[in-house]
């Protein structure tokens, strides 16, 4: 989640660490995070100005989008993907 400045808010800041202190990831399914597959979908929302990622997740409902972890490289979206144990994620510009 971002400020009116476009800053991540503490929260978001504290989810990205704690997926990094996590050194190798989730191994088992109760080392995983959870969100709801019924009313959630994966997505990584990528601007065409910058190049910026964003991953989280869209309520299919609504439409709104919760930001989880910003995606630097690679290694930062395949960590995003097993800490919620995703095979494939959709992207959204």
């Amino acid at each position: 989640m971002k400020d009116r400045l476009g800053k991540l808010t503490e929260a978001a800041v504290g989810r990205l660490r704690g997926m990094r202190d996590s050194k190798e990831g989730a191994k088992t399914t109760e080392d995983r995070r959870k969100y709801d597959t019924s009313i959630q979908k994966p997505v990584l929302k990528c601007s065409i100005c910058n190049g910026e990622q964003v991953a989280g997740f869209k309520d299919i409902r609504t439409g709104k989008f919760e930001e989880i972890a910003l995606i630097r490289n690679p290694r930062e979206l395949d960590e995003f993907m097993k800490a919620y144990g995703i095979d494939e994620i959709s992207k959204e510009y």
